[in-house]
């Protein structure tokens, strides 16, 4: 059998055949399909704005970018967490800080949160903002996030990267309802994908706009925004410092036509996960726990190693990689990593995220996953346990 990654890219005839005809277009560049993308992105969302980039690292930059915050703000986010999300808040001049992850969903604990929070007011030490990332796709809670952005007085971004097609209260993750900038990633491994490729929504126009002219290099092209008079159709005017970060129109075609599948990848990754969970629940591991109200996209399927046996979590790995199932970790801790430690981090400062990257794995789970190939899975995990445990 062949080896099976943790996640890979759905593509079908219809996709191939929308990338083909952008490149018969006019435009390669930026161009109609991208409005068009981000006119079915807004309205399958329902937020008043979206804009495309060309990743979702890019789209979390010009989102930190956008909110004019001071250099040297204080912002805060998860260290269970690719780097771009934190890099995004270092490279607008802002200053990092973390909060530990919930020991049962692996998201940002709103009561370390919160907790945090109360010690920094009487400290006069508040963030300016909070990037939340929902891992897996799992959403966090927006309300009781939005509820202590008010007391404390911080800007919330979505790092949902995971989490596109993700349902929270019934709302779509993405309607910025509870946020002021959503932000999401349509690499090949996410739930839909442009090759590369990311994207902002908002419900703020004025964030909207300063997203739209840092991606575009700081021009503004809009004739009542002119500071002189306007020469020409020709004319445009560079009102700020900005950014290439544009997405072309073959990224957009491939949304376009992903995006009318999305429905069919999630139910389909959704059943994969229901099967890994009937049929793993007895061994000695742990899910991620959803709470009431929240729907996770799956975007990974991740089990966590019961802690008595984390002793065994390199020899697991390394056994499922021999057998060609090639899981990974989601992720070391961004304050572990060498640069980050130049900030003053330490072991032992985010105790549960560093307890999390010595006892979890994401096993493989995409649309095309066979059935055989998911009790392959299964079947090995059962494996080592039986052998070890």
């Amino acid at each position: 059998m062949k080896s099976l990654r943790y996640s890979t890219q759905t593509i079908n005839k219809k996709d191939i055949r929308s990338v083909e005809n952008a490149l018969y277009s006019n435009f390669l560049t930026q161009g109609p399909k991208t409005f068009e993308f981000e006119k079915k992105v807004k309205i399958f969302v329902k937020s008043k704005f979206a804009l495309m980039t060309n990743s979702g690292s890019s789209a979390l930059l010009l989102a930190c970018k956008a909110l004019s915050l001071k250099k040297g703000d204080l912002f805060w986010t998860v260290p269970n967490s690719f780097v771009a999300t934190a890099n995004s808040g270092i490279l607008s001049g802002l200053r990092v800080d973390f909060v530990d992850i919930d020991p049962e969903n692996w998201n940002i604990s709103l009561e370390q949160l919160e907790n945090k929070l109360i010690n920094a007011k009487k400290k006069r030490k508040l963030p300016k903002l909070i990037i939340v990332v929902h891992l897996a796709g799992l959403p966090v809670n927006p309300i009781k996030l939005r509820n202590l952005s008010k007391k404390y007085k911080f800007k919330i971004i979505e790092d949902a990267s995971h989490s596109f097609g993700g349902k929270y209260f019934e709302q779509k993750v993405g309607c910025s309802k509870w946020s002021d900038i959503t932000v999401f990633s349509f690499h090949p491994v996410k739930i839909i994908t442009t090759g590369e490729g990311g994207c902002c929504t908002t419900n703020q126009k004025k964030y909207y706009e300063k997203l739209k002219a840092l991606r575009n290099n700081g021009i503004i092209k809009d004739k009542k925004k002119f500071k002189f008079k306007n020469l020409g159709p020709w004319y445009y005017e560079q009102h700020s410092i900005g950014y290439n970060f544009r997405m072309n129109e073959l990224q957009s075609s491939l949304g376009i036509s992903q995006l009318k599948n999305l429905n069919v990848f999630l139910q389909k990754r959704n059943k994969i996960a229901k099967f890994y969970k009937e049929n793993l629940k007895n061994l000695p591991i742990k899910f991620q726990k959803i709470e009431k109200n929240l729907n996770s996209t799956y975007h990974l399927f991740i089990i966590k190693l019961e802690s008595q046996h984390e002793s065994l979590y390199k020899k697991f790995f390394n056994y499922l990689r021999s057998k060609k199932i090639f899981v990974n970790l989601h992720y070391l801790p961004i304050h572990l990593q060498p640069f980050y430690r130049k900030f003053g981090f330490r072991s032992n400062q985010f105790p549960i995220a560093e307890k999390y990257s010595k006892t979890a794995l994401s096993i493989p789970i995409y649309p095309n996953l066979k059935k055989k190939e998911q009790i392959k899975v299964v079947n090995l995990i059962k494996s080592f346990f039986n052998k070890y445990v």
